[in-house]
């Protein structure tokens, strides 16, 4: 009889039998150990959680008074013999890939990933294992991300030129990850940044969970206009198009994803300028890594799996397809998320999941 792997792909999530818990569920368990925040990864009506500590006020935030453990990276915890062990994936900040141990077989589950180091996310570290579990967001060749110095002189030069010519900045990026970014990189002898509510309420608990970001000014409705004006705004994506955005016109607006590679990408989200900056591992990022860490298999659960796991093959890895919920908040237009098994879900997680959910980034 054939040994049963350490960690199976089920219709919860990625389930470890010998320790009795998932990682990343998408219907509610008991035990869920999480890679990072973002809303198809980070669901409510688990009972019990465990994730990064950069991660924790975010958690709250979205999903409300969880059961909630957290852990540095590098730290080791136990469960039912199982060793859990936390370590950067780069992709946002607490984000987290999952190294599993028991009896020396190891797997590792990257959740989502990048390998630039971004100067806000712990960078990307490669973990060694005989099974690694991976995304594939951008798995093709087209996607080729140039260095981030060079999109962000080429954001500040634009809202520089904005700014001398009396019109507004409007830069959207997902709450979680693209807005701190924008942030980090700004250039702020420009002008002041003013944040949309939502970008701010993330903002707010990575600063009360000791992340030390630039200043922003939270936009009410007695912000002046023309003092907007003079400076740049960043909202999420799910203020495209609505009387929000509309009242600074006139405005120019930009959009950061790693979709603007893919022509006609920004005419689809009527952007007047596309960015592309992906908080995801490009083509040679997710083959980098992949073969950073020695692995004996390799399973893809989102993005263009089936190419590249056709293509993994090829050049010689064993590659598998496999079939999750999960989804990426730069992907389509829209993100297919199970429920929550809950009776009443927080208006902070109904937020943060219509964000993910709604016009990605």
């Amino acid at each position: 009889m054939a040994k049963k792997p350490l960690l199976e792909f089920t219709d919860r999530g990625i389930y470890c039998d010998k320790g009795k818990f998932y990682i990343d569920p998408w219907k509610a368990v008991d035990d869920a150990v999480i890679t990072h925040a973002h809303a198809d990864h980070a669901y409510l009506g688990h009972k019990h959680y465990l994730a990064h500590h950069l991660s924790k006020e975010v958690l709250f935030y979205r999903l409300g008074d969880i059961r909630l453990q957290t852990v540095e990276y590098g730290e080791t915890v136990s469960k039912n013999g199982v060793a859990i062990t936390l370590y950067p994936a780069g992709h946002v900040i607490g984000s987290a890939q999952i190294r599993v141990e028991f009896q020396g077989e190891v797997w590792v589950v990257s959740g989502d990933y990048k390998t630039e180091d971004d100067g806000i996310s712990t960078p990307f570290e490669p973990v060694r294992c005989h099974h690694f579990i991976s995304e594939c967001t951008f798995g093709m060749p087209v996607y080729q991300w140039k260095p981030q110095v060079q999109i962000f002189n080429e954001v500040n030069n634009w809202w520089r030129n904005n700014a001398d010519n009396g019109i507004a900045t409007v830069i959207v990026g997902y709450s979680l990850g693209k807005a701190q970014r924008i942030l980090q990189n700004l250039d702020l002898s420009i002008g002041k940044v003013y944040t949309h509510g939502v970008i701010e309420n993330t903002n707010e608990a990575l600063r009360r969970n000791g992340v030390i970001l630039n200043p922003t000014e939270r936009i009410t409705p007695d912000t002046p206009k023309d003092e907007v004006r003079k400076g740049i705004i960043i909202a999420p994506p799910s203020s495209v198009g609505t009387p929000w955005m509309r009242k600074f016109q006139p405005y120019s607006f930009g959009y950061c994803s790693g979709w603007m590679a893919i022509r006609g990408a920004k005419r689809r989200r009527a952007a007047d300028r596309g960015f592309i900056l992906s908080d995801h591992a490009d083509w040679d990022g997710l083959i980098s890594a992949i073969d950073a860490t020695g692995c004996e298999k390799v399973y893809l659960t989102h993005g263009y799996t089936a190419s590249f796991t056709r293509y993994l093959n090829e050049i010689g890895f064993d590659a598998h397809e496999v079939h999750t919920l999960y989804g990426d908040e730069e992907a389509l237009e829209v993100i297919l998320v199970e429920e929550p098994v809950t009776a009443d879900p927080s208006p902070a997680f109904e937020e943060g999941r219509d964000e993910a959910e709604g016009i990605a980034s």
